[in-house]
């Protein structure tokens, strides 16, 4: 049918298309992505070792490209008129269903797909307008869609005819810049569901290829006309960009495919169009779809290292591909993995420059000068954490293990998490005054207050790099804010005057925290009335500080300045900015240093701020049923009915309560990066009364459980064990 159809019609026409790119040579490398300088990195000698090239590296935006095209617009040609609607072609399929004459359905598809003109004929809103605004396609969704959705109901030969179509536009000889008309026509071909075929993949990607090409402005022009498109279409194209990437990968019948070695410029191609989908979403707040779906799972199985090494020799220079210079298409846990690799051959390398330095000054080695190790005792646990790791800076990237002093015991894991766990608890903690907690938002944001020492500050960033490092997952609750200022700079510039932790914020960041005050501004941007004489207001603000009222200036002589309906913009920005980049400046500079010494990596450059969060603080997303699969026993069978009963149980409990019992038994309500599993949760068996309360072992992820005699008792004393945990749940 249409797969056999399809290849026959299309292989006297392959070497044609290729013989076309052969002749614009470099038609690949036309639009080289927008490069922004990173600076120079501190602490060099911390780093693998990279080419210079590589300092230009940089996520591809699309903010620097211009509003509008400047150069001169080619005129456009005059278009067919096509007055065929929506109606008129719905009634046409329906008669040919009924009557099983599908003429009139086949010569209009064989005409609209015939070429780049005629698509533009049926599908543009109004045949001859310009529409070269990017606000404003001028296509007609409404009918795209529509002819789309029937296309794949009609009889093969229609379907090969539009094939067949495509293969003409695409074979176009083209003496010039690309009009809006054929930026139209590859938005629209785009669409088209016959490309979830592997049968039109050769077509598919000769398309791929061309719009790859295309300049920066006509990027610019199809990112903003993509983010129109409804989220239905758009989730559909980006599913079948990554489904082509995926099996050209790993195709599953090798022989559907030509040889890889005369396609290389497929994936590179097909990742270039998945990144101005990418753009468009992030255009939009809230995005279209989740930055998750734009994830392709498949990357987890390649060899993601020597993706990574490309990456840091080539940067993003067109001579080698890497899907490292397009990171939003790999998922988080092959992230993890790239760090997690990158930082181990830190560690190792660290520690034998250490063995190295050992034995050339003909010392005996020590099998603890591997390790970065951490004593302190309990009484002390912040003061003794702060001296251990200022004093052991150099050692931070080796593999942690903590030591209490006076108590026996080898560090196998479960005394590093507790070490975290209190830590953090002593940190966190509201009597403690370095984090202020907003009830409404739950979560912490740094306390403005002014002090002499900020040394904690950078601990915090230290234990949250360290974390990462070491793959302990935290209790922490900072707002998303919070990790964008950690990204920016993603690298910590050598330039020590240069701000680190500033970054553009918003009223939605302040909603995050601080809802009420943010309603507030809200309320003043929408206030009907005159805002000078109903508010009286001026361009300072006031924050207590150890009982003491402190006013600060918004801008110079802000005082001076009253806030009026002019005006008010400004003053809610700015005040915005004072809340979450000005006032706590040298704190976060601190907490942003403190992560970066331990975190100093390209391979940050890979991660968006919620994937930060991600990897601090686990997923959000709860499993229990993954939980159950993958959990071990110890003196239980999973069979055994106290486990049965546990788990029904606890797969009907509300979603708060699985968070609060996952708390309880972990320290954490949240799943590491590689699940549930990863968790390695352990269910062991207690030989004490069934009148005992279940208990929690959060070092080690594991919980106590005595025999229980019903559902009904288990439920009981689980509930109320879980609900006399304080904290994290310590035994």
């Amino acid at each position: 049918g249409l797969e056999r159809g399809a290849k026959n019609q299309f292989s006297t026409f392959s070497n044609f298309i290729t013989t076309i790119n052969q002749k614009k040579e470099g038609i690949g490398n036309r639009n080289s992505p927008t490069q922004l300088v990173i600076p120079n990195i501190k602490n060099v000698r911390d780093l693998p070792p990279i080419c210079l090239d590589v300092r230009q590296k940089q996520r591809i935006s699309i903010d620097t490209l211009p509003q509008e095209l400047k150069a001169p617009v080619p005129p456009e040609p005059s278009l067919p008129i096509r007055t065929k609607t929506v109606k008129d072609f719905q009634d046409d399929v329906e008669k040919a269903k009924s009557s099983g004459d599908w003429k009139s359905v086949h010569d209009f598809y064989t005409t609209t797909f015939d070429s780049f003109l005629e698509i533009n004929a049926a599908f543009k809103k109004d045949a001859n307008s310009p529409f070269n605004t990017i606000e404003d396609s001028g296509i007609n969704a409404k009918f795209v869609n529509v002819v789309y959705d029937a296309l794949l109901n009609t009889p093969q030969d229609v379907q090969k005819s539009v094939l067949k179509g495509v293969i003409n536009g695409l074979l176009q000889e083209w003496t010039g810049p690309r009009t809006k008309d054929d930026l139209r026509a590859y938005c629209i071909l785009l669409q088209n569901p016959q490309f979830s075929n592997t049968s039109t993949y050769v077509i598919y990607a000769h398309l791929l290829r061309q719009i790859a090409a295309l300049t920066e402005a006509d990027h610019h022009f199809l990112v903003h006309w993509s983010k129109k498109i409804s989220q239905k279409r758009f989730k559909q194209v980006v599913d079948r960009l990554l489904q082509f990437i995926s099996l050209r990968l790993f195709p599953a019948k090798p022989e559907e495919f030509p040889p890889m070695v005369k396609c290389t410029w497929w994936i590179p191609s097909a990742t270039k169009v998945l990144a101005l989908f990418n753009a468009a979403n992030c255009l939009i707040s809230p995005p279209i779809i989740s930055y998750m779906d734009f994830y392709n799972s498949t990357l987890d199985h390649i060899d993601l290292m020597e993706e990574y090494r490309n990456w840091q020799c080539y940067g993003n220079s067109h001579s080698r591909f890497s899907f490292c210079q397009y990171p939003f298409i790999i998922s988080i846990a092959a992230k993890k993995v790239i760090i997690q690799r990158d930082s181990e051959q830190q560690m190792i390398s660290i520690a034998r420059q250490s063995l190295v330095d050992k034995v050339s000054r003909r010392q005996k080695p020590d099998m603890n000068m591997l390790f970065l190790n951490v004593k302190v005792r309990r009484t002390h646990l912040v003061s003794d954490s702060l001296d251990e790791l200022a004093r052991k800076r150099a050692d931070l990237k080796k593999k942690l293990k903590v030591t209490f002093v006076g108590e026996a015991g080898l560090d196998m894991g479960g005394l590093t998490k507790e070490w975290f766990l209190l830590l953090i608890r002593q940190i966190f903690h509201p009597d403690y005054g370095m984090f202020t907690y907003h009830k409404d938002s739950h979560c912490h944001w740094f306390n403005s207050f002014k002090c002499d020492n900020y040394s904690e500050f950078r601990l915090v960033g230290a234990l949250m790099g360290l974390a990462v490092y070491n793959s302990i997952t935290l209790d922490i609750r900072f707002p998303p804010c919070c990790y964008k200022k950690l990204l920016s700079p993603p690298i910590v510039p050598c330039d020590h005057n240069t701000l680190v932790g500033i970054c553009d914020v918003t009223l939605d960041d302040l909603f995050q925290i601080m809802p009420e005050l943010a309603h507030g501004l809200s309320e003043l941007l929408s206030y009907e009335g005159n805002v000078e004489e109903d508010f009286y207001s001026t361009f300072q603000v006031f924050q207590e500080e150890f009982g003491v009222i402190k006013s600060y200036n918004l801008k110079p002589n802000g005082d001076k300045i009253p806030v009026t309906n002019q005006n008010r913009k400004e003053y809610v920005q700015l005040y915005v900015d004072f809340l979450l980049n000005r006032s706590v400046y040298k704190q976060f500079a601190a907490f942003y240093y403190g992560f970066h010494s331990v975190c100093a990596s390209y391979a940050l450059l890979l991660l968006r701020p919620e994937e930060v969060e991600i990897l601090v603080c686990g997923s959000p997303e709860l499993d229990m049923s993954a939980l159950q699969r993958s959990t071990q026993y110890e003196g239980y069978q999973k069979t055994d009915l106290t486990i049965r009963y546990f788990w029904d149980v606890v797969l009907g409990f509300s979603l708060d309560l699985q968070k609060k019992l996952l708390h309880f038994a972990t320290g954490s309500d949240r799943v590491p990066v590689g699940g549930m599993a990863d968790l390695n949760f352990k269910i062991s068996k207690s030989e004490t009364s069934t009148n005992w309360l279940p208990v929690a072992h959060t070092c080690f992820n594991q919980l106590c459980l005595p025999p229980y005699k019903s559902k009904k008792e288990l439920k009981q004393k689980l509930i109320i064990g879980i609900s006399n945990a304080e904290g994290f749940g310590l035994e």
